[in-house]
Order: C-alpha cells, then sequence, then structure tokens
C-alpha cells in the first residue's frame, strides 16, 4: 500500500514548483471523489481529517476508507498512488498521539493561538514522539481567520505571520513543515464584503494575499516546506446553485486561483483545500433534490455529487497545484 509521509512529496514539489493538494474527508463519497481524480491525473495526494471529522465518522472508519481508496488505485489504475494521511488542525498532544499511534503518516499540530514559547513547547513535543514512530509534522504561525471545525476566529483576532519568527521557531521545534497566514481564511464565507471591493459586475474581490510575507518566510527558510491553509477558492457556480434551491449564502468568496498557483509556484508545497469540497456535494445534492423530489434512495443524490468533487479536483490538480503527473 502506498500510504507514505510527506516528505519525498514536498521534496519533490518544493523543486518542481508545484503544490500537494490536502483535501478534508468526511464520508465514503468525498474520499472516492478525492482519489478517483488523483488516479486519472497521476498526482501525490494528502488526505486530511480534522478533529470534527474523526469524531463525526471515527477513526477506524476513515482509515479503512482510505486504505480501501490505496487498494483501488492499485488495481484499478495500475499504479501506487502516494497518499498520506494527515491530521488537520491538532489542538493538543494528546489527539496527535491517538491519530500517531492509529496510523496516521502526519500531523498538524496548532498552537498558533498561544503564546510563541507555549506554541515551541507543544509542537517540540509533538515532533519527539512523532518522529519516533516515523511520522512528519507540521506546525503553525500567524493565526488565520473564519471558521475551522466550528471554531470562528474574527478577522480583528488573525494575525498575519512574523518572518522574523520563522527560523527559530522551525530550529527549536523540529517540524517538519510550517503553515503560514498571508491573509488567506477558513470557511466558505472568508471576507466580509467590507473587506472586498467589486468589479464590473458586481462581484465580490477579496483582498490578495501577501505575496511579500511569503517571499521573506521563503528566503529565511530556504528548501522548508511552507503550507496554506484557508485555501478554498469557493467557486461562484456553486454557491449560485446552493442559493438557486433554497440556501442561504450571501456574498460567499474565496481566494483566487491564480494567486494560489502563484504561491504554488513560489514556495508553497501544500496547499489546503476544505470547503470547496463540501461546497459541491451540498450544491449538486440540492439541486437533485429540487428536480427530482420523488427520489428517495442515498445513492441517487450522492453520486452526482461524488463527480462533481472528481472534476473540482481534478481541475485543481492540474490549474491550481501544477501536481499531475508527479505520482
Amino acid at each position: 500500500m502506498a500510504i507514505v509521509t510527506s516528505k519525498e512529496m514536498f521534496e519533490k514539489a518544493y523543486n518542481g514548483g508545484y503544490a500537494i493538494g490536502a483535501f478534508n474527508v468526511n464520508n465514503m463519497e468525498i474520499i472516492q471523489g478525492i482519489t478517483e481524480a488523483a488516479m486519472a491525473q497521476h498526482a501525490p495526494l494528502i488526505l486530511q481529517v480534522s478533529k470534527g471529522a474523526r469524531s463525526y465518522a471515527k477513526h477506524v472508519y476513515l482509515m479503512k476508507l482510505i486504505e480501501a481508496a490505496v487498494e483501488d488505485a492499485e488495481q484499478s489504475a495500475g499504479f501506487d498512488l502516494p497518499i498520506c494521511i494527515h491530521l488537520d488542525h491538532g489542538d493538543s498532544f494528546e489527539l496527535c498521539k491517538s491519530c500517531i499511534d492509529g496510523g496516521f503518516t502526519s500531523v498538524m499540530i496548532d498552537k498558533s493561538g498561544e503564546s510563541f514559547e507555549e506554541n515551541i513547547r507543544v509542537t517540540r513535543q509533538v515532533v519527539e514522539y512523532a518522529h519516533d514512530h516515523g511520522v512528519v509534522v507540521e506546525a503553525e504561525l500567524g493565526t488565520l481567520a473564519g471558521v475551522e471545525d466550528e471554531v470562528n476566529v474574527k478577522a480583528e483576532d488573525s494575525s498575519y505571520t512574523r518572518p522574523e519568527d520563522v527560523q527559530e521557531f522551525v530550529e527549536r521545534t523540529g517540524c517538519d513543515s510550517l503553515a503560514i497566514a498571508i491573509g488567506t481564511s477558513h470557511g466558505a464565507f472568508k471576507f466580509t464584503a467590507a473587506q472586498c471591493t467589486r468589479d464590473a459586475n458586481g462581484k465580490l474581490v477579496p483582498p490578495p494575499l501577501r505575496f511579500d510575507i511569503l517571499e521573506e518566510v521563503s528566503r529565511r527558510l530556504p528548501g522548508f516546506p511552507i503550507v496554506l491553509h484557508g485555501s478554498s477558492s469557493v467557486p461562484q457556480e456553486f454557491v449560485d446553485i446552493v442559493n438557486r434551491y433554497g440556501g442561504k449564502m450571501p456574498d460567499a468568496v474565496g481566494i483566487p486561483e491564480e494567486q494560489l498557483r502563484k504561491a504554488a509556484a513560489m514556495s508553497v508545497c501544500k496547499i489546503n483545500i476544505d470547503s470547496d469540497l463540501r461546497l459541491a456535494l451540498t450544491a449538486c445534492i440540492r439541486q437533485h433534490f429540487a428536480e427530482h423530489p420523488e427520489h428517495f434512495d442515498p445513492r441517487q443524490y450522492l453520486k452526482p455529487g461524488r463527480e462533481a468533487i472528481k472534476a473540482m479536483v481534478e481541475h485543481k490538480l492540474v490549474h491550481v497545484l501544477g501536481c499531475n503527473g508527479k505520482a
């Protein structure tokens, strides 16, 4: 089975000027859509499990679904699809330890909301345990706004990463990759209308990412894997479908794909995409029930949702991340 850490993935991505897609998973259809897209595009893959998803679906179910996806790739596609199983935004040593003991190959410890010294202390604790078990660790400096696993960080409480802190943090913690804050945001409602401008068609245009921070971080950490969270682009065609069929998502706006591609071409090795998958699934389900109110079999409405996820992930692998053909 090709369940691996992200170490070799990131080395190749950094040298190749592309990024690995990290997609949050919650159920079978989402896992199938993502992995089928990766098979079609021969792309390496990171499947992420948040604390909330792990609680909802249970650790053992998600692990077995991912193992099935790897086996399916071997049998259907005829090659070993490299998949890293990653804990997204672990908030404690105990949670990270449980995931490591349960077969995850990568964990994130996120103490970015704590003091610099406390962030270092807990991150170092996780790193020592993880490395003893052959697992890699992602840490975070800077705080993203938005909603992540029902934790809401207001824009005024977010903070950009301080480039002058990154070298000391990495050296003292021994972490394997670093998530930084350069203006991305969690959730489908990443920015308020007041934070955006409007184009000629009245569509919201979010503030640009702080590439100056990314450039300075990369200068201080040459060759080191950098990660961007909150990097969903919130495709407007799915927002429109949700709103057309009874949803309420006014002014939902994401990160422009061209900015994410630029980040991948610079030094970002991993880009996290979460809200887009749930948005596609929800939009397809709403539309299906509106057009087929007589249907009741879950396969009838989950199948188009799975296909929409597959198409979206393929698009991102090729046009945003540039990692197609790299598996």
